[in-house]
């Protein structure tokens, strides 16, 4: 029997980052997630750090004034993964007014913090801005305003990574099958992928299951009410398109939503979101023609070159868990959180929502509700704590500065791209490594053996899917062939059930 304080049911950002917290306070914990660390919602998202521009359309102050409090603390947390972009905001004269464009963008600015990285928000004359020649040439006026784009995996990945440094045991492929209190703790049977069990007693519990987590606090308070989360599904596609590296879209939509155009993996173009009603399995969905067509559409409304889905490359869906409302409009729904805290028959924290952007302060909040059931853990840290593993070379450019200074030989491709997702741990993979050829076997992408060796020593990567779309994207680079070859290097893939990306 394991005796941990804190058993942390869920690895997507809310679990690693919750995870993180605890151990930093000096508590034992243990995170066991079913799948891969952000294999759902967490590696599903748009992929930004901001805070929120359309949802002050629907009131939601309070969310957006956290979520640009988080953005400059994330950022500083991890700013060779964190990257401050420019997003244009193209007018239409048939949509939102431009006063009320202005307006809403002036509420932004000063519900959040100005700073280098994230200065104030300006009119464009797209006839003179480099944009521009992208865009469909009837668009003339925009406006500009600053927020981040992140690799959402790779974040969560972080959040795990330190929390395993400060003592956090991670345990992936990891199900909570049973749990159930005695005599005020929590009892829980985790099995592994290979079948073996593990019995785990612990003081207190979060549930931080994502999409899960409405059917698990049912279970752990033993009752039924109303659905506690509404589940939408979010889709996105990817095109082989150049796209500017140092700016971002936002499109209004005819039908009252919006749609995001980012640079994605150095020469792609991410489009996205969708938000439909979602009922199954949440591990099963994937993304619907429909949909598919609605964000070409939606694209080519604004594009000088229309987008068609015979461009698409690649296509992903998530589930979101957002907070149940009565409003029939998904694209509706509050994005904010709700932390439940049970206290019989054991104590227990359910992790309601959320949104990348906020995981930080929303694992700081539950801690705090959690400190009665655990006295002895520490004060509340992670604001102005230590930044996230592979921070110490600073942003991405400055990183890859310091990987080529070690590295000359290093190939630009590889050097930009380990910058980006590594940082200064990048050290580690060179070690002992005195050239190209000590790199071993290339599977293509610039991605060879040495690193998918390092990903499963320290970064838990199972199969291929783990190693090519969420420790990496270099998925888009492999064909068929490669990816055979580095899955037979592997030695096979999970037998357990996994999201098709």
């Amino acid at each position: 029997m394991d005796e941990v304080d804190l058993l942390v049911i869920g690895g997507g950002i809310n679990g690693a980052g919750i995870a993180r917290d605890a151990s930093g306070r000096g508590l034992r914990v243990l995170l066991c997630e079913q799948h891969d660390l952000a294999a759902h919602t967490s590696s599903a998202s748009s992929k930004l750090i901001h805070g929120g521009l359309r949802y002050l359309e629907q009131g939601e102050f309070g969310l957006v004034r956290k979520a640009l409090g988080e953005r400059e603390v994330v950022r500083r947390q991890a700013p060779f993964l964190v990257r401050p972009l420019r997003f244009v905001l193209p007018w239409e004269p048939h949509l939102r007014p431009r006063w009320m464009l202005r307006a809403g963008l002036w509420l932004y600015d000063h519900l959040g913090r100005r700073s280098a990285a994230f200065p104030a928000s300006h009119a464009l004359d797209l006839r003179h801005d480099p944009l521009g020649t992208w865009l469909s040439p009837k668009l003339r006026q925009a406006f500009s305003y600053a927020d981040a784009q992140v690799d959402d995996a790779r974040l969560v990945l972080l959040n795990a990574l330190d929390a395993a440094q400060r003592g956090t045991r991670v345990q992936v492929h990891c199900r909570c099958v049973d749990l159930h209190a005695e005599q005020g703790r929590w009892q829980a049977r985790l099995e592994m992928a290979d079948g073996r069990q593990q019995h785990v007693s612990a003081r207190a519990v979060v549930n931080a299951a994502g999409p899960w987590a409405g059917g698990l606090l049912e279970r752990m308070q033993a009752r039924s009410g109303g659905p506690a989360l509404r589940l939408v599904q979010g889709s996105h596609i990817v095109l082989r398109r150049r796209w500017p590296d140092d700016s971002a879209c936002l499109l209004q939509q005819p039908d009252g939503r919006v749609v995001f155009l980012l640079p994605f993996a150095h020469d792609h173009l991410l489009i996205g979101t969708t938000d439909t009603d979602y009922r199954g399995d949440p591990a099963r969905c994937s993304v619907l023609p429909t949909e598919v067509a609605y964000l070409c559409e939606a694209a080519s409304r604004y594009l000088r070159e229309p987008v068609v889905p015979d461009e698409v490359v690649w296509e992903f869906a998530g589930v979101r868990p957002l907070l149940a409302d009565p409003d029939p409009r998904a694209a509706k729904l509050s994005r904010d959180y709700r932390l439940q805290l049970q206290v019989a028959p054991a104590p227990a924290l359910h992790v309601l929502g959320g949104k990348l952007t906020t995981y930080r302060v929303l694992a700081e909040e539950a801690m705090d509700l959690l400190r009665p059931a655990l006295p002895q853990m520490g004060q509340a840290w992670t604001a102005a704590g230590d930044p996230l593993p592979g921070s110490d070379w600073g942003d991405a450019a400055q990183a890859g500065s310091h990987l080529l200074a070690l590295a000359p030989w290093l190939p630009a491709g590889i050097a930009q791209r380990w910058a980006g997702a590594y940082g200064s741990r990048s050290a580690e993979l060179l070690q002992g490594v005195q050239g190209l050829h000590d790199l071993g076997e290339e599977f293509g992408g610039g991605l060879h053996a040495r690193e998918v060796d390092f990903l499963r020593k320290h970064e838990w990567a199972f199969d291929t899917d783990d190693v090519l779309w969420r420790r990496s994207k270099l998925g888009l680079r492999l064909d068929a062939a490669q990816v055979a070859r580095l899955q037979a290097w592997m030695g096979g893939q999970s037998p357990f059930p996994r999201k098709g990306l």
